[in-house]
């Protein structure tokens, strides 16, 4: 595919797997990378000790480029920041922020930065700052999210700046990816998809809920945080839903929030853990390896082009 991003990343296909926390681990990014695709190990509040075990994991797994999200707000970013210089990490994707105050040591490193950006104005701030190009991110996806759609989002973003856009939110087959770069996007970012993927380490009840999902089972909690998150409906979404109806305060609500990501994705308790998932959920109908789903999508993509052309004649 003759995308920007894939020569500014050296990877085949414009395909970035989601940095999901407690689900993105090195084996996951490493099949993803395999794959022709940017596999990506989530940071989330990690300390750096743990991420270093996860790169050296994947160093061992794949000698193709991967990435590292890094949370802007985590308390050991600063310590993330180093370890990824000091280990010469490829690629970051950076949440929660504008990661300008670190972007002098990441180029002398080599690394290329993409920012998570949820709106126009942050887009062009990195923009600024360095970036390599953005992950344009809308409400449809899964986990913490913002206002805006994928759809009515990235054609002003591109619009915006001068760096590629990879979109993200509501993409898992290639209908969704031909879709993006119509928009404009010279690539896209896929979480969801790839939770209910062979090599990904999730918890199996965890991928049973995502398949098993139909159109309307997301819902978003947390809105009066200023954090919502988009989970799958269960026993949690309910005692969210209960807790803002009655007015509690952001921190009893972020309270019963606290832990449940990983119980959830662990544990596999899928009553009172949170299944983080996108909208796309009632798209996914099986669990197939990281090769099979980034060939299906590119597949599926060319033969929707290829429709279109045919339309447009």
């Amino acid at each position: 595919m003759n995308s920007k991003l894939c020569k500014i990343l050296n990877i085949k296909y414009p395909i970035i797997q989601g940095a999901m926390a407690w689900i993105s681990t090195a084996e996951l990014a490493a099949a993803v990378s395999n794959a022709g695709g940017l596999g990506i190990i989530a940071g989330g509040n990690a300390p750096a000790e743990i991420i270093k075990k996860e790169i050296d994991k994947i160093k061992q797994l794949t000698d193709k480029p991967y990435a590292i999200n890094v949370m802007l707000l985590s308390p050991y970013v600063d310590e993330i920041m180093d370890l990824v210089i000091s280990e010469k990490v490829p690629v970051i994707t950076t949440g929660a922020g504008n990661p300008g105050k670190y972007m002098k040591d990441l180029k002398e490193a080599n690394t290329k930065v993409i920012p998570v950006v949820p709106s126009v104005a942050l887009a062009k701030r990195v923009e600024k700052a360095g970036a390599d190009a953005v992950i344009v991110e809308g409400t449809e996806a899964g986990g913490h999210i913002g206002e805006l759609t994928t759809m009515a989002l990235v054609p002003q973003v591109v619009d915006a700046v001068n760096i590629p856009v990879i979109a993200a939110g509501g993409i898992a087959d290639g209908r969704g990816m031909m879709a993006a770069f119509c928009l404009g996007a010279e690539g896209v970012q896929v979480g969801t998809r790839f939770v209910c993927s062979e090599e990904c380490t999730v918890h199996e009840k965890y991928k049973e809920k995502i398949l098993k999902a139909k159109d309307r089972d997301t819902v978003v909690t947390g809105r009066n945080t200023g954090h919502p998150v988009r989970i799958i409906k269960n026993k949690l979404a309910k005692e969210f839903e209960h807790l803002e109806r009655k007015g509690a305060s952001i921190e009893e609500i972020e309270t019963l929030g606290a832990g449940k990501l990983r119980i959830a994705a662990i544990d596999g308790d899928i009553e009172n853990g949170s299944i983080m998932s996108g909208q796309i959920a009632g798209l996914v109908k099986d669990i197939k390896s990281c090769k099979e789903i980034i060939e299906e999508m590119t597949d599926q993509m060319t033969k929707t082009y290829e429709s279109i052309s045919r339309i447009c004649k």
